[in-house]
């Protein structure tokens, strides 16, 4: 049997189309889909997708079919008559006004339904998560533990969870899109966002982004999502809630004077506080860790006066964290190092932890960064638990040594707008960009690579 010619013609278009339809269906992973039921947010939201899709097919189905049917039936023949003129026809008029108004009805319930939900004020018992976008990263805070942390958000699967979204600075925009929909964070507004990962996504890491162009560097502000297990989450908490290892000595203690021995004089400095002692105001003693898991800071202290003279315990361990070896592949970092920047990583095995923080101290780290858990506002993150972090720089690049020394040498090559402070010897803020240390009295640019290697070892062991 011979085909007709017109259906010759449109096989290979035909052909084309489910070829490319098929290859479409074809893939692997999809990290970073939203049509997922990961939280009961996700749930709602897909259904309705659902639910409109099949409404809109149906549309599209029936408005098609009746195109092409009209086109065929009704085209022009050779020698036919003129077509005769019509003037209205009722029926039909109102067919194609009431049947779009039932189909907008039928869309507008499920429509209105889901808006009610994804607005609804979230549970009283949920967990507050206050999100901060900033130029170019992401602040956590969690209120009622008393701690903030950056660009890694740890969350308990089956908990619900509450974000409070702010801004210091421009419009941004929160999503993680395999845990729910996106929500824009505004300047003078707080939005708000929940929902309740499900119990069965626990020891998973998603992906998440700045979904509103916020700057140079809106796409390098990323976010990973750790959703745990409850008694994870407890255990990463106590860590965050610990105060940051330090190095430096303990405040000297004075010993009792003997009976009729004259009083010891007070160590040197200021009020009696020795060398030793103001360099670990920079961060609290790990004595204070270990009283810190067990319970508050002043139960540590009343502990530490009574055991003075008993030999000092071993460090509290510092808390859970995300273990590297099961983040998938998606959520490691694969940015390059810009071909601007150099460093000699063989120096790094030689990097002294204790140099590092006497470092960290002269070069006004402080004035940016907080290394205390507390909630304090600073201008970047908080360093407090630097070192438990899988990643730095708002997420593009791995948290390890080689990747933390260009970044502290150089920044604002390594992300192009970020607001550090330039540190390495010899190194100049790239053409275009705001002066950085430069103009600020007191702030040390002059770290060599050698020096870099020791505040590297610093901040890797602030776990």
């Amino acid at each position: 049997m011979t085909l007709p010619k017109r259906v010759r013609q449109l096989a290979p278009v035909v052909v084309l189309a489910a070829a490319v339809l098929a290859l479409g269906a074809c893939g692997g992973q999809y990290p970073n889909s939203t049509f997922n039921h990961h939280t009961d947010l996700n749930t709602w939201t897909d259904s309705l997708w659902n639910k409109l899709l099949f409404w809109g097919t149906i549309v599209f189905v029936i408005v098609e079919g009746i195109l092409i049917y009209t086109v065929i039936r009704f085209r022009k023949r050779p020698n036919s008559p003129p077509p005769q003129m019509t003037h209205g026809n009722t029926a039909l008029e109102l067919t194609w006004t009431v049947l779009p108004v039932v189909i907008l009805i039928i869309i507008a319930i499920p429509t209105v339904s889901t808006i009610f939900k994804t607005q609804a004020k979230a549970p009283e018992n949920s967990l507050e998560v206050t999100v901060i976008g900033h130029q170019w990263w992401w602040e956590f805070q969690y209120p009622q533990y008393k701690f903030t942390t950056a660009n890694e958000l740890y969350l308990p699967a089956g908990k619900t969870v509450n974000f409070s979204l702010q801004t210091k600075d421009v419009i941004h925009s929160f999503w993680v899109p395999q845990l729910g929909g996106k929500r824009d964070v505004v300047s003078n507004r707080v939005n708000h966002i929940w929902y309740t990962p499900a119990a069965d996504i626990a020891d998973s890491v998603w992906n998440g982004f700045c979904t509103e162009y916020c700057g140079t560097s809106h796409a390098n502000m990323r976010i990973h999502a750790y959703v745990v297990t409850p008694a994870e989450f407890d255990n990463w908490v106590a860590g965050q809630k610990a105060p940051a290892i330090t190095l430096a000595p303990p405040p000297a203690t004075t010993p009792t004077p003997a009976p009729g021995a004259p009083p010891a004089k007070a160590p040197p400095g200021k009020g009696g506080t020795s060398k030793g002692a103001a360099m670990a105001s920079l961060s609290p003693s790990v004595d204070r860790i270990a009283a810190s898991a067990a319970g508050t800071i002043e139960q540590g202290n009343a502990a530490a006066q009574t055991n003075a003279q008993q030999p000092a315990a071993a460090p509290a361990p510092t808390g859970w964290y995300f273990p590297a070896e099961k983040l998938p592949e998606y959520v490691k970092p694969k940015t390059p190092i810009p071909a601007g920047i150099t460093y000699d990583d063989n120096l790094l095995a030689n990097g002294d932890a204790a140099r590092g923080e006497a470092l960290v101290a002269k070069s006004g780290c402080g004035s940016c960064h907080m290394i205390t858990p507390g909630m304090f506002p600073t201008i970047g993150p908080n360093l407090s638990h630097v070192g438990s972090r899988h990643t730095i720089a708002g997420g593009i690049y791995p948290n390890d040594p080689p990747h933390l020394a260009r970044w502290i040498k150089n920044a604002k090559v390594m992300k192009p707008g970020a607001l550090m402070y330039v540190f390495g010897v010899n190194e100049n803020d790239p053409p275009g960009t705001l002066p950085g240390n430069h103009s600020v009295k007191g702030m040390s640019k002059n770290l060599t690579d050698a020096e870099i290697a020791d505040v590297v070892a610093y901040l890797q062991k602030l776990k």
